[in-house]
């Protein structure tokens, strides 16, 4: 098995965990607030994982440069507004339908990683990203009778235009990364995605900090507050990152992203058993759509 393989399922692992945990906390902090322990209480672990790195298994820091420098503040800011449309989203539906949205991802992922860094997929590839899309389309009409009407009515609605703009992001930053780190003359890629990681999170922290002084100083307040529940985001969420910018470094976006769907399945689960929200037949059928769709990325 390939090792980006493993990386990218538990980085997906770690991904729906975050989000549950962010969910739980929207109530509470607000979209932009839960938003914000994501990165205010994870960089401090991204910089030690990289001090780690380097005086302990001894590998030497890369040197930064322009282009890392602008494709990570590209993705920095594409990740924070994708992160609040995701935890806004939480609040129109329930966990798993919210999710699922924005898993439309692997599809401009693939767009973007094509017509920003050249990459191509093969023809296979693309099918089962399309059967993984048609999976989420699935579940988008889960609540209400299957019909083009339906469908076209649900894809277009509010909540799933705001979950598709999510994965937009998602995409746009997935691809921003992996430019950031694919820039960097280090040791290799483990070093290159969590300096990355480190750079990245540092500048997002700063940068939704000035951006809650100004709008709102009592949110600060709220998530020192909630600091117990707020470091598990963070923690889950740093751990979650360095995974994907380890697997972006060892592979293409679009495959990576695609693999990633398999967070659906964990999604569900958590949706069932933490939030005790019902999942219909529709709803379970999408699910094994996109787990098929990840076979075939698989094989293919």
């Amino acid at each position: 098995m390939e090792l980006w393989i493993p990386i990218t399922i538990a980085a997906a692992f770690m991904q729906n965990l975050r989000s549950a945990l962010q969910k739980h906390l929207q109530g509470k902090l607000g979209t932009r607030g839960a938003s914000f322990v994501r990165f205010g209480y994870g960089f401090p672990l991204a910089i030690l994982y990289v001090l780690v790195l380097h005086w302990i298994v001894g590998l030497p820091f890369p040197t930064l440069n322009g282009t890392f420098a602008f494709w990570a503040v590209i993705g920095g800011l594409a990740q924070i507004y994708a992160t609040m449309l995701l935890v806004y989203l939480f609040s129109l539906r329930n966990f798993a339908v919210g999710t699922a949205y924005s898993k439309t991802e692997p599809v401009q992922a693939a767009i973007f990683g094509f017509v920003l860094l050249g990459e191509h997929i093969t023809f296979g590839a693309v099918i089962a990203i399309i059967v993984g899309v048609i999976g989420v389309m699935l579940i988008s009409v889960a609540r209400a009778p299957l019909s083009w009407r339906n469908t076209f009515a649900a894809l277009t609605s509010r909540t799933a235009l705001i979950g598709i703009a999510s994965g937009a992001v998602f995409g746009v930053s997935a691809v921003a990364y992996r430019s950031a780190s694919l820039s960097l003359d280090g040791p290799g890629p483990i070093m290159n995605a969590a300096v990355t990681l480190a750079c990245v999170t540092t500048f997002q922290t700063a940068f939704m900090l000035v951006w809650m002084l100004w709008k709102d100083k009592n949110e600060i307040v709220q998530v020192l507050k909630s600091w117990r529940s707020s470091s598990l985001v963070g923690i889950a969420g740093v751990l979650g990152s360095a995974c994907w910018f380890t697997a972006m470094s060892l592979q293409q976006v679009a495959y990576v992203r695609a693999l990633g769907q398999i967070e659906l399945v964990f999604t569900f689960m958590a949706s069932y058993f933490l939030f005790h929200e019902r999942v219909n037949r529709t709803e379970v059928a999408g699910c094994l759509l996109i787990v098929c769709g990840i076979l075939g990325l698989l094989f293919w």
